[in-house]
């Protein structure tokens, strides 16, 4: 594998995966989430803060978090997950922030409903889509810009598309946040803008940076590839076994050793999770639990598996119920982005 950049160290530095170790919890603790800044955390001032709703819209809302924390309150288990998980161990690498496997996790989210405060603002019958844009700004493609993203009218007016204020019964962190973000259940982690001050209702197709020219699968820099939406299937396993440091090679002992791990998919629920022991020769199926009482937060699953002495290769997959499932090797693309190949964990038992 190619060595690492100066750039990719300074993202790696200032961003942070999952340890998956933390797959064991259900929830997961707001420390240990994965965190991607993309520019600076903006400092707010929450008595002065305020949520600005406008554009093609006949009634402009502006609410401050209080007002936002009188209306209707709801409280949801997300599994997010970010677009560039699995970046690190594609070839040729793309230059961006060099994730393996760990840029997920699992908060529950409280807030207020965006639907009902879209339709109070009465998005005018040429309105197309919705820009949210937050407060954190920055330098990309040579163009000074907020993080902006869009979503279509429709998905906007979803019924689990939050603005949250919490994140595991607190305040939101400065880095995931504060005071205010948009939670959009099932997407990808980019779609959840932080830091949120302005909500905008437009007549056409938003062209902002991060919507027209990152976050799309390109096959290459000529292709204008297709933007990215939902999580694709995918399984992680907390590794078994003892870490080397600094390699991470992993040993364990003979005997009955439980696999253990979670699943997601932003499509459909999680149907099956199957486990190979032999670098994905053969698989086995896994033993789900139950369903999580949110549809969007991952599954927890089990295999119970009787270790030989020898060298191994550990793998996970996950199928949902709309039939997708991870392949083998995910396919290349530009950005890095989408890869949900199967987890491998080399493992040596003694």
């Amino acid at each position: 594998m190619e060595p690492f950049s100066q750039v990719e160290l300074q993202l790696a530095a200032r961003n942070h995966g999952m340890p998956l170790e933390a797959l064991r919890y259900p929830v997961t603790p707001a420390g240990l989430h994965y965190l991607l800044t993309h520019y600076d955390i903006p400092a707010v001032d929450p008595s002065d803060f305020s949520l600005e709703i406008g554009g093609r819209v006949a009634r402009p809302l502006a609410l401050s978090l209080d007002e936002l924390r009188t209306r209707q309150a709801v409280e949801l288990a997300v599994t997010m997950e970010c677009a560039g998980n699995g970046r690190a161990l594609l070839s040729p690498r793309p230059l961006s922030q060099p994730w393996i496997s760990e840029a997920v996790g699992t908060a529950s989210w409280r807030g207020t409903p965006l639907a009902p405060l879209l339709a109070e603002a009465a998005p005018l019958d040429d309105a197309l889509e919705v820009v949210f844009g937050g407060l954190d700004r920055g330098f990309e493609a040579g163009v000074e810009q907020s993080y902006e993203r869009s979503l279509t009218l429709d998905e906007a007016l979803s019924d689990d598309v939050l603005l949250a204020y919490e994140m595991n019964g607190a305040p939101l962190l400065p880095q995931h946040g504060f005071p205010l973000r948009l939670v959009v259940p099932g997407w990808y982690g980019m779609a959840s803008v932080k830091w949120l001050a302005r909500i905008t209702v437009v007549a056409e197709p938003f062209a902002g940076h991060q919507q027209a020219d990152a976050y799309r699968l390109r096959r290459d820099g000529d292709d204008e590839g297709t933007p990215l939406t939902r999580i694709l299937p995918r399984a992680l396993m907390v590794p078994p076994g003892i870490p080397d440091f600094p390699t991470r090679e992993r040993t364990a002992v003979a005997g009955p050793i439980a696999i253990e791990g979670r699943a997601w998919s932003g499509w459909a629920p999680i149907a099956t999770v199957e486990i190979s022991a032999d670098g994905g020769r053969t698989w086995a199926p896994a033993e789900l639990g139950d369903r999580p009482t949110s549809r969007w937060a991952w599954r927890a699953w089990r295999y119970d598996w009787q270790a030989q002495a020898g060298e191994h290769v550990l793998s996970c997959r996950a199928r949902d119920e709309a039939g997708k499932e991870q392949p083998a090797e995910a396919e290349w693309n530009v950005g890095g982005y989408a890869n949900n190949g199967v987890q491998r964990v080399p493992l040596t038992v003694s």
